[in-house]
């Protein structure tokens, strides 16, 4: 496999001067270049979830940016900053402490810590370190790949309180975006896997950069998810594509960044959009966010909702097991 899989980006890092050409995007991609710089850039609705009628602003801007910020949310702040400080505390570890969590896709090992310098399409490379696994529901649970609490006090206590914050909050996000469909309330839930739903915590470190402008830490994608929700570090660093532009959405104290991910999109029958987003990286400090994608159990048949495909309105999306749907999205199979 070549030295290079061992070595993560933030070793790397702590040895550069200037960016490899591997990690150079084309030009076309380039965040230096790309990203829009003019007046009145347009701000990602920031929606407070303690004032009235803030489902009906949570669905219109799935409508329009497939992305939105949400404050009020009702996550315990002591419950977002222990998440983060046991997620800072495993990227402190040696390397050969990490290694030991270290991801095996080649033997069906996919949650564990990793790297992206497996390069894309166009044999880039992305700049970014991450941690990832299963939260819930507790039968797909690994506790195998969570560190151990000599190695990070804490991390076992801090993933499963946050996680069931995370439950609450989608209920309540599918019931609103359900609602804003004209559904009942249930709709998403019921379509989703209601308890089956899986909860998939990723931690992405992206560190220091000599040449942010030219490279990204993670390339524009759509998420596969129904919905993500994240939490970032101070450092600003998620773009999103909206009407031709890259725009920065702007970090905003604690907030909660909700993606609209595919399956809410195919769901909805093209109504809500999933969000193209990417993510820049800093020349002085180390970027972190802490996403959790909620996804179908992988058996389940996702499609548009019945109620949502009509003569006028055909079915732009065939159904699929959400197995299926991952397996021709990573491996860039024609739908």
């Amino acid at each position: 496999m070549g030295e290079e899989t061992h070595q993560s980006v933030q070793e790397l890092a702590a040895s550069l001067c200037a960016l490899p050409p591997e990690f150079v995007r084309s030009e076309h991609d380039q965040p230096g270049a790309t990203t829009y710089r003019g007046a009145a850039a347009p701000d990602a609705p920031v929606i407070d979830m303690s004032e009235p009628g803030f489902g009906a602003r949570m669905a219109v801007a799935a409508r329009e940016w497939g992305l939105f910020q949400v404050v009020n949310h009702g996550v315990p702040s002591a419950a977002v900053a222990e998440l983060q400080r046991v997620g800072w505390a495993f990227f402190a570890l040696p390397r050969e402490e990490k290694e030991r969590y270290a991801m095996d896709p080649a033997s069906g090992k996919i949650e564990g810590y990793g790297t992206k310098l497996q390069r894309d399409l166009e044999g880039k490379k992305t700049w970014n370190d991450f941690f990832f696994h299963v939260v819930a529901p507790p039968e797909k649970v690994d506790h195998a790949v969570w560190p151990e609490s000599l190695a990070v006090a804490g991390y076992r206590e801090a993933n499963e309180e946050y996680c069931r914050h995370m439950q609450r909050l989608t209920r309540e996000l599918f019931e609103h975006l359900s609602l804003g469909l004209g559904l009942h309330e249930g709709a998403m839930a019921e379509a989703f896997g209601g308890d089956g739903l899986v909860f998939l915590q990723k931690i992405n470190f992206y560190p220091p950069c000599p040449q942010p402008e030219l490279t990204l830490g993670v390339a524009p994608h759509t998420d596969m998810s129904t919905l993500t929700v994240l939490v970032p570090n101070e450092v600003q660093g998620l773009q999103v594509f909206k009407d031709g532009q890259w725009y920065d959405a702007k970090y905003v104290p604690d907030a909660l960044i909700v993606h609209i991910g595919d399956q809410i999109e195919i769901f909805s029958n093209g109504t809500y959009k999933a969000v193209l987003h990417r993510t820049t990286v800093n020349k002085e400090k180390t970027r972190m966010s802490w996403p959790v994608f909620v996804e179908p159990p992988g058996e389940l048949v996702v499609g548009p909702h019945p109620k949502l495909v009509t003569d006028e309105r055909p079915a732009k999306y065939k159904a699929k097991k959400y197995k299926d749907y991952q397996h021709y999205k990573i491996n860039k199979l024609p739908m």
